[in-house]
């Protein structure tokens, strides 16, 4: 019996979901459980095991089991909805699968921030930030603020938003599952990468699985986000040139060349010294500094990972659609 690949509406409705609504307020999000499921067992480990090793595979456990079970309990939803009505099987599978995109809650933080500093509310400017950022925010100048909201768009580009629909495509051509499975087990490798994937303690030990996995789930789309962006910008050439030359500086394999790329689309300049907690940390440059960095580019950044979004969006449901007729 030949495979049919899910059906594309899924992607469809999910992306029309994310734009015009997002998250809404007091919506119970996947990732909120995700969290508290977390913390839960952050406790517990914490509590009870004491040595290196054994911290270690704690965190194997708790990496596998929430992501493997978060796209368990996908399939298991959907599948259950399902059998109630097909159609109510898609709603449920687009719910799902919108909950794992951050396009508009993207955008909604990156205004959170900006509409205080155009009015020349630092403070509040700099309290609406630390709301999205690790990094001390208390003394930062405006120029500061925006060259963070800007590195905030551009990291959570791919993983906020390009991975998930990369999962979602994938998803799609996997037999017997739903649209949501893929996505939402990704979002479950990000959640854990945000809480537990530090270098420094506690969770040095707990969190080491977890960060390697996120890092190794990322790269791809990242990748594609990166040739995505270049060949966008018509410079592809020399944005990859600038993410060859600075990206690679990045301690982080993924997050660099996402900042990267869209500083070289844009001609401005990431990275520097941020502060966390007190304590100096420098970031490699990233970029030339050809024009400042203002509320204008931050839009264009966001305008550029719509329209990457809506490019990956087309291609999948296109393969989706030719692949299916061709079953």
């Amino acid at each position: 019996m030949n495979f049919v690949p899910s059906s594309p509406s899924p992607l469809l409705i999910a992306a029309v979901l994310d734009y015009l609504i997002g998250d809404p307020w007091g919506f119970p999000h996947p990732v909120r459980v995700m969290g508290w499921l977390i913390s839960q067992f952050n406790y517990f480990a914490f509590k009870y095991l004491k040595s290196e090793r054994s911290l270690y595979w704690a965190g194997v456990v708790l990496g596998l089991g929430l992501i493997l079970g978060s796209g368990a309990v996908s399939w298991l939803l959907v599948y259950a909805a399902s059998q109630v009505h097909p159609l109510l099987g898609l709603v449920t599978d687009s719910i799902l699968l919108a909950s794992c995109f951050a396009g508009r809650s993207l955008r909604t933080a990156a205004e959170d921030v900006l509409q205080p500093l155009k009015t020349g509310d630092l403070v509040r400017a700099r309290a609406k930030l630390s709301l999205y950022v690790g990094r001390d925010t208390q003394e930062l100048s405006a120029p500061e603020i925006l060259r963070a909201v800007l590195e905030t768009v551009g990291e959570n580009a791919t993983d906020g938003v390009m991975a998930p629909l990369f999962y979602a495509i994938a998803s799609a051509f996997i037999p017997y599952t739903n649209v949501a499975f893929l996505p939402l087990a990704y979002k479950a490798a990000s959640t854990l990468d945000s809480m537990v994937g530090y270098r420094e303690a506690p969770y040095t030990h707990l969190g080491r699985f977890s960060a390697k996995l996120e890092d190794r789930l990322t790269w791809l789309p990242c990748r594609l986000t990166v040739l995505t962006l270049a060949l966008r910008s018509l410079k592809p050439l020399y944005v990859w040139q600038m993410c060859q030359r600075d990206a690679i500086k990045d301690p982080s394999p993924n997050s660099g060349w996402s900042e990267c790329a869209y500083a070289a689309v844009l001609g401005v300049q990431l990275g520097g010294t941020n502060w966390y907690r007190g304590v100096a940390k420098q970031k490699p440059l990233l970029g030339e500094p050809i024009y400042p960095i203002t509320a204008e580019k931050i839009h264009q950044a966001l305008q550029l990972t719509r329209h990457s979004f809506f490019i990956w969006l087309g291609l999948g449901i296109g393969a989706i659609a030719i692949s299916t007729y061709s079953f």
